[in-house]
């Protein structure tokens, strides 16, 4: 009993593993290949998984690393603010409006840091914590382009109203982190996202892949 037990607990291990080895996710049939057992037991071992939010499963059926990996230590959500945070600080400063880093829970997007300007006579309320679903708003939509194709460089994704009225959005992916699927963006007062915003938040964006990897 001791070995089967310790074979299934080797075999989650490496699930968790393989799928924080790739940003794209492995289908069931990838990861049955590589570990050497069947559909069946790769089906049961996600489950259990998916149970404890350590994998989930995207429309596709592939399957990725969940959000409760990072839930195991309670230092590991301070430490991925923590370095966010320089970049974020500087972005907010530098484009008068509210930044923050936001990353895949499920089907929606969670912001996990938000930094606010200083200076500025009004700016959009926004707080760590606050969820939405991934299709709605520059942050979640960032992430979604991303999924689309293989990014060697962030792109940024602009929106506007789609989750408060008279609200602009920039958001761009971050690439390259392994096992983290997030964007970094900011949420202004605006009709429209000003040209020098874009380019600004790419750099944010791969300041802040550079900080997690």
């Amino acid at each position: 009993m001791t070995a089967e037990t310790s074979q299934t607990l080797d075999r989650g291990l490496r699930v968790l593993k393989l799928l924080a080895d790739t940003d794209h996710g492995l289908t069931v049939t990838e990861l049955s290949n590589r570990l050497g057992v069947n559909r069946t037991v790769v089906y049961r071992l996600l489950a259990t998984l998916e149970q404890h939010a350590l994998v989930r499963r995207d429309l596709g059926g592939r399957a990725r690393v969940g959000l409760g990996v990072l839930r195991l230590g309670r230092q590991v959500h301070p430490l991925v603010r923590e370095a966010a945070l320089p970049a974020l600080r500087s972005l907010a400063e530098d484009i008068g409006a509210t930044a923050h880093l936001t990353l895949v829970d499920g089907a929606e997007a969670l912001a996990v840091a938000v930094v606010e300007p200083t200076w500025t006579d009004y700016h959009v309320a926004y707080r760590a914590g606050f969820r939405h679903p991934l299709e709605r708003g520059a942050a979640g939509k960032a992430i979604l382009a991303a999924r689309q194709t293989v990014l060697s460089e962030p792109r940024c994704t602009l929106t506007h109203g789609e989750l408060e009225a008279g609200a602009s959005g920039a958001a761009a992916a971050l690439v390259g982190v392994t096992g983290i699927e997030g964007s970094v963006g900011v949420v202004m007062l605006a009709d429209a996202v000003p040209e020098r915003v874009g380019p600004r938040v790419v750099d944010a964006a791969k300041e802040v892949a550079d900080a997690l990897r």
